[in-house]
């Protein structure tokens, strides 16, 4: 099996364009990483990054993640891609309820240009308030002990600078998912966290060293990191089929139709949506409660602090909520039924119709709420890893789910160029091709 992966490696690189895309892809996920450690100007860093590492609470943390440790140290690229994924959900959800947006959703190319367009201009609205609301904040936080020369001057540099860094990136990905390989957002919120690895390994072997962790622990934390790492990509791959089929029609001397195909609907319809609003929601009250010295303003930010029941239950409910309200944002089984209907499509067994969305809305439900189920679970670990078992680092949650998801998506379109030229993909002959999120 190694030595097939590492065949499959070498014909990557035997590919012109595939190995272009992929070199590509590479060098712009360096500049952004060199990007990651320039410093915001007129800031004192370490000062601030220390203050942050104690008082940033949850939603800081949270955010971090997304931005590869940027936010912490207030680089150029501080305010990381957030602002376009908020651009991008906020689009998406408008689609549903503003006519003008539904109807470009249906224009194909020329629509999805359109609203591409408009998710740019919502990127630099948000990053521009953002971006003035960490001035703001960096001046009065701590008696501004973290900015060198505050005022307007001060204030309308990190505005341009963090507004700038987040279209530098957004304009980065673009040409990544352009002129490389994979969604270039996604590989950037990959390297991002990826590159934190390294550091949580050499903490965890050092603490090993000196005796804080036991080898038994070490050990089954492997188990449990394969075990997570296996069920994620199982279930992001995982597909109720929908068996259609579609009458013949004559038309003249051809007959058109007549053939059998399914409607795949994904077990975790929602991605990584749900708990990344979950834990903006919770975590936004805990960290405004952390700024503050009042004490039942402290205790009622103590409650809702990763590790205590009460977060737990909320974080619970909430990627439940937000797993079935995604979904019916995305999934319409009435408007499934109807274009079955149109073209002369129907579900075996079930009259089309009002029975069809019926019984494509049971299903939907079914399969959603296993999805829910499982996505909290996945986000849950990190509490149960962290909190009660003392492991030094985080395991779980979003960032692996945007790990694994994105590392199937750019795999899967690698062996899609590979198998177009005749090459083996990444699992070799006689197995499933590979599927990524959106296969």
């Amino acid at each position: 099996m190694l030595e097939r992966l590492f065949t499959s490696f070498q014909n990557i690189f035997k590919i012109p364009e595939l190995r272009t895309r992929v070199l590509f892809t590479l060098g712009m996920l360096v500049v952004y990483r060199v990007g990651a450690h320039i410093p915001t100007p007129g800031i004192n860093g370490d000062a601030l990054s220390d203050f942050l590492a104690k008082q940033g609470g949850a939603l800081l943390g949270f955010l971090d993640i997304f931005s590869g440790g940027s936010l912490s140290r207030l680089t150029i690229f501080a305010l990381g891609i957030m602002p376009y994924i908020s651009a991008s959900i906020i689009l998406q959800l408008l689609t549903v309820v503003v006519p003008h947006l539904s109807k470009l959703a249906k224009e194909g190319e020329r629509g999805r240009k359109k609203i591409i367009q408009y998710t740019r201009f919502g990127t630099i609205v948000i990053a521009l308030i953002q971006g003035f609301g960490i001035a703001i904040g960096l001046e009065q936080m701590n008696q501004g002990a973290f900015v060198l020369n505050g005022g307007w001057a001060f204030r309308l540099m990190t505005v341009i600078t963090l507004t700038a860094g987040t279209g530098f990136l957004m304009w980065l990905g673009e040409q990544i998912t352009e002129r490389g390989i994979g969604n270039g957002i996604s590989l950037i919120i990959f390297s991002g966290i990826v590159a934190r690895l390294p550091a949580a390994v050499a903490q965890t072997f050092d603490l090993y060293k000196v005796g804080q962790l036991n080898i038994i622990l070490l050990v089954g934390l492997a188990v449990l990191m394969v075990t997570v790492v296996a069920a994620i990509v199982f279930l992001e791959s995982g597909r109720r089929k929908i068996p259609v089929q579609y009458a013949k029609r004559v038309v003249g001397r051809r007959v058109f139709g007549g053939q059998s195909t399914h409607i795949p609907l994904k077990i975790n319809t929602a991605g990584v949506i749900p708990p990344i609003f979950a834990s903006s929601i919770i975590a936004f009250p805990a960290t405004i409660a952390g700024f503050f010295e009042t004490p039942w303003v402290k205790a009622i930010g103590a409650q809702l602090a990763p590790g205590s029941l009460l977060y737990t239950l909320m974080y619970v409910g909430l990627i439940l909520f937000f797993c079935f309200f995604y979904t019916a944002v995305v999934l319409n089984p009435v408007d499934m039924a109807d274009n079955m209907k149109k073209y002369g499509g129907f579900v075996p067994g079930i009259r089309p119709g009002q029975r069809t969305s019926d019984y494509i809305y049971n299903v939907l439900t079914k399969i959603t709420f296993a999805g829910a189920i499982y996505l909290a679970i996945v986000c849950v670990i990190p509490e149960f890893l962290i909190y009660k078992m003392n492991v030094p680092f985080y395991f779980g949650g979003t960032s692996l789910l945007i790990v694994i998801g994105v590392g199937l998506d750019t795999a899967q379109q690698i062996e899609s160029h590979m198998l177009m030229r005749n090459y083996e993909g990444f699992l070799g002959k006689g197995m499933a091709p590979l599927r990524g999120r959106n296969g």
